[in-house]
């Protein structure tokens, strides 16, 4: 999995989240990487993402989404040597329509600026429940 630069979805990654079951809940694993400084060099990357965190909380619970889980990464025990992510989390919604309503919202928009400047790598992949085994 290559880490840098992908900070947006593509148009064909848009389209095919439009596949995902409108019934179904959603559990989206963000896997994020920090810059270490934004462009304008006065905070990290670490600090902006903060920032944005803060802000989006109650944008996120107002379209019905929770985070469920959050942690550090320590080290890849299996994968690449180098370029690890700074931290994953997940955020379950309702449906892909409660997620897709957040991120267009202007509400969403007015913040998200936030995340652009913090981040090297900021990948998103929907996940839906399966049975163990």
């Amino acid at each position: 999995m290559d880490l840098t630069n992908k900070i947006s979805p593509t148009e064909a990654q848009m389209k095919e989240l439009l596949n995902y079951p409108a019934d179904k809940p959603v559990v989206m694993v963000n896997i994020v990487r920090f810059k270490a400084q934004t462009d304008a060099g006065n905070e990290t990357g670490a600090e902006a993402y903060a920032r944005y965190m803060k802000n989006v909380a109650p944008i996120l619970q107002a379209a019905g989404g929770k985070l469920i889980w959050r942690g550090k990464v320590r080290n890849i025990v299996i994968g690449p040597e180098t370029g690890a992510p700074d931290l994953i989390f997940l955020v379950q919604y309702p449906s892909v329509q409660h997620f897709l309503g957040m991120v267009t919202s202007p509400e969403y928009r007015a913040v998200a600026h936030d995340r652009h400047i913090a981040l090297e790598y900021g990948g998103l992949i929907a996940t839906e429940p399966a049975a163990p085994g």
